[in-house]
């Protein structure tokens, strides 16, 4: 018996399961023992290939729809061939240049940026590109501005190094002079620009504490205003998806009902967001066949996804969304090679800090 996890495949079952595999993602049919023999290069009777192939399904690595007497690769034969039947390359040089390209080179927000990479992994691969967008507060900041409103209100502008800008609005206990909040915005762009949001709170409630600072002179009157500038904020996580009709030209996902359940996933985004969140927090790159994502929605779908990040920090996963019947060995080099150049872009905007 064949372990089924492939350990104890021998070298004739190993080629066989490449061929069937290899022809199947080229044409979607069931594969026949003729054609494998044909196809392998084996110099062995269709009667032994037949046996191999019996083998090979009691392994759960292949199966037999029952309108075909061809065999069809099993999400776990799919499993096998992607860890250790194929060999990924590089991304051709010619593809290399398409994506420096077109990612755009020039001052762009993050999520202009992340849009721009999710359809050109969608039209790259003719599938559904997703990109999990990171949390603002994951950026540092690079300037603070304050505007006041009436009613003791106050517009707090906070500018990021990717060129987001975030508004908010403080509700202050009473209003404070625009020379009170000149000076305030001064002393916190010069003590905090450069940092995270997550660093800057931290750096607030020590200062707050100590009666004496530079912080709680300038801001006797309201120091909420620099605390409240600063506080979480619910939300902002989400995922961008382009090129989902893409996935209505493939035969084994049109059942309609098939498309509505994964459109719908599309749509609210919940479990598609928590599939980026386990991918982003892997390093490299992550392949989910079929049932393995965990998210019905899927089950007919592969998802291949890599981390991408910025000055040491992973800031979400680029990634795409297709049948299961895909060319892997292009789509990984595609997806890896995106989530790198990401990165790059990333790293640089950092820079001009």
């Amino acid at each position: 018996m064949i372990n089924p996890y492939g350990h104890d495949l021998d070298a004739r079952a190993r080629r066989l399961l490449r061929t069937l595999i290899a022809q199947y993602l080229v044409d979607g049919e069931p594969v026949g023992s003729r054609t494998l023999s044909r196809s392998s290069g084996l110099d062995v009777s269709p009667a032994t290939i037949r046996n191999i192939m019996a083998d090979l399904e009691d392994a759960g690595l292949v199966a037999s729809p029952h309108t075909s007497a061809g065999r069809v690769p099993t999400p776990r034969g799919l499993r096998l061939f992607v860890d250790s039947l194929i060999e990924l390359q590089p991304l051709p040089h010619e593809d290399m240049i398409r994506l420096q390209r077109e990612l755009p080179p020039g001052p762009t927000t993050t999520r202009d940026l992340l849009g721009n990479v999710s359809t050109l992994l969608s039209a790259m691969t003719r599938f559904a590109g997703v990109v999990s967008v990171p949390r603002q507060a994951d950026f540092p900041l690079r300037h603070i501005d304050f505007v006041p409103l009436p009613d003791a209100r106050v517009l707090v502008i906070l500018v990021f190094t990717d060129n987001q800008v975030q508004n908010r609005i403080v509700q202050l206990a009473k209003p404070l002079a625009s020379h009170e909040l000149e000076q305030a915005a001064n002393y916190l762009n010069s003590q905090f620009a450069g940092l995270r949001l997550d660093d800057i709170r931290t750096h607030l409630l020590i200062e707050l504490r100590e009666t004496s600072s530079e912080l709680n002179r300038l801001l006797a009157s309201s120091v909420e205003l620099a605390a409240a500038s600063f506080a979480p904020q619910a939300g902002g996580d989400d995922v961008l998806v382009s090129g989902q009709t893409n996935l209505m030209a493939y035969s084994e996902l049109a059942d309609l009902q098939r498309l509505r359940e994964l459109f719908d996933a599309f749509q609210q985004k919940n479990e598609l967001l928590q599939l980026m969140e386990v991918c982003a927090r892997a390093p490299g790159v992550r392949l989910f066949i079929g049932e393995e994502s965990g998210f019905s929605a899927l089950d007919g779908c592969s998802v291949v996804t890599a981390s991408y990040g910025a000055q040491g920090r992973v800031l979400g996963a680029v990634g795409v969304i297709g049948p299961t019947r895909m060319a892997y060995e292009r789509v990984i080099p595609v997806v890896k090679a995106t989530a790198g150049l990401l990165s790059d872009a990333l790293n640089r905007a950092a820079t001009t800090l």
